[in-house]
């Protein structure tokens, strides 16, 4: 069959090296994908906003299957598009990535449906935000109603730092109409763990557990980024939690979208905060997360085509999900001055060595062609992920791995996994 994958990241990379091993396909396209994408595919120049000439895209080439990577595209309504054009699509549709695209939403959701997260209040009126912060416990968290490349989230220490997030987010409009509305919720403390899920609008499956690291800097400093590095399995997803999860949030979730006639199929993650009282959800994303996809995907066992297929049918129950036992770290290589302005157009060496070892990947983010030498084009460059028999071994491997890579301003964190040794 002929696939078409909608995005140009590391997370579809780790995609698009799923599907090349299926053997259901024959020929895979990506749009607009990268110079590392290009090995599985055939990269096409088309936006993954392009919604009009992707469709006629796909219908040219008589696709078979599309995957939305991204959530700008789901949450826009792509997967609607295409279905109206008769061609199969996994991802949610419109009226369902807007667990993702609007906190508001996805707060009020947990609200209804007993949920377990933060306590909070929605706003659409700045000076109603301000007044409620005037009387609010710190330290507190503001978060931009809709998508703002998971930066739309300031943590903020007291009143004043609160009064300037409001500021930030709903008058200068640092995150453009994403700050139109925004949610003031209480401070969690705990550890974060991310667990991705296959959902078919009834069943839900989940795949493996993992750690991201937001901040830009050692030791957790700096600013939020898009990701620096993750780890998975996370080693206090413990059973005990799953169990809890599985009772009170995963299937309650999936339930809660069918009952408000908002059927979810695709991938749902649950950022997950373990606090004191038990595990409450941070945050939905409607896809998978970048750079989670990257050491949960190398993991699984079953044939990704074939798991997308039972989402779209809703057949997932008869589908065995299977991850390998062992882990994965990913370290993320990016632009030196990531996430506020860095340089690009620089050679990148050393790619040729993943090819010589097993349990390798060097998945790529902001690169692209230059005639025929690939350089960076972006802020997060390549995630370097190696497999290992446990955390510590799939650490040490990952960032041994890091050393066959090489460009001019090439910056990483050196404590990606640190909690590995806290566990």
């Amino acid at each position: 069959m002929k696939v078409l994958i909608v995005g140009g990241g590391g997370r579809e990379h780790a995609i698009a090296a799923s599907v090349a091993k299926s053997p259901k396909a024959d020929q895979i396209y990506c749009a607009p994908g990268n110079a590392g994408i290009a090995e599985y595919a055939v990269c096409v120049p088309i936006g993954a906003m392009e919604f009009d000439k992707l469709v006629a895209f796909a219908k040219e080439k008589e696709i078979d299957l599309v995957i939305v990577g991204m959530d700008d595209p789901l949450v826009a309504g792509l997967v609607d598009e295409m279905e109206a054009a008769g061609i199969r699509t996994f991802g949610p549709r419109k009226n369902a990535a807007i667990l993702e695209g609007s906190k508001a939403f996805s707060k009020d959701l947990m609200k209804k449906y007993h949920i377990p997260t933060a306590g909070y209040e929605n706003f659409a009126d700045p000076e109603a935000a301000l007044a409620y912060l005037e009387n609010a416990s710190y330290p507190i968290v503001l978060k931009a109603d809709g998508l703002a490349l998971g930066k739309g989230v300031l943590i903020c220490q007291d009143l004043e730092e609160a009064k300037e997030g409001v500021k930030t987010i709903m008058l200068d409009k640092k995150f453009g109409t994403a700050g139109n509305e925004m949610v003031i919720e209480e401070f969690m403390t705990g550890r974060e763990v991310s667990v991705l899920s296959f959902v078919d609008g009834k069943t839900i499956k989940t795949m493996t557990s993992a750690q991201d690291h937001k901040r830009a800097g050692d030791g957790d400093t700096g600013l939020n980024t898009g990701g620096m590095g993750t780890f998975s399995p996370s080693p206090f997803y413990t059973k005990e939690v799953e169990a809890f999860c599985e009772q009170y949030i995963y299937q309650a979730t999936v339930d809660a979208m069918a009952a408000e006639g908002r059927e979810f199929k695709g991938v749902i993650f649950f950022g997950l905060m373990l606090t004191a009282d038990g595990p409450k959800v941070l945050e939905y994303n409607a896809r998978f997360g970048d750079p989670e996809a990257q050491v949960v995907l190398p993991r699984m066992k079953n044939d990704i085509i074939e798991v997308m297929e039972a989402c779209i049918d809703g057949t997932l129950d008869q589908v065995d999900l299977q991850f390998e036992d062992n882990a994965a770290v990913c370290v993320v290589l990016a632009s030196d001055g990531y996430p506020v302005s860095y340089e690009k157009g620089y050679e990148i060496t050393g790619l040729e060595e993943f090819k010589k070892h097993d349990g390798y990947y060097c998945f790529h983010a902001g690169t692209n062609f230059d005639g025929d030498r690939i350089v960076t084009n972006g802020g997060r460059v390549l995630g370097v992920t190696a497999k290992g028999k446990d955390l510590k071994e799939a650490r040490a491997n990952a960032y041994a791995a890091t050393e066959w890579v090489q460009f001019e301003n090439k910056y990483m964190r050196h404590d990606i996994g640190k909690a590995i040794d806290e566990a």
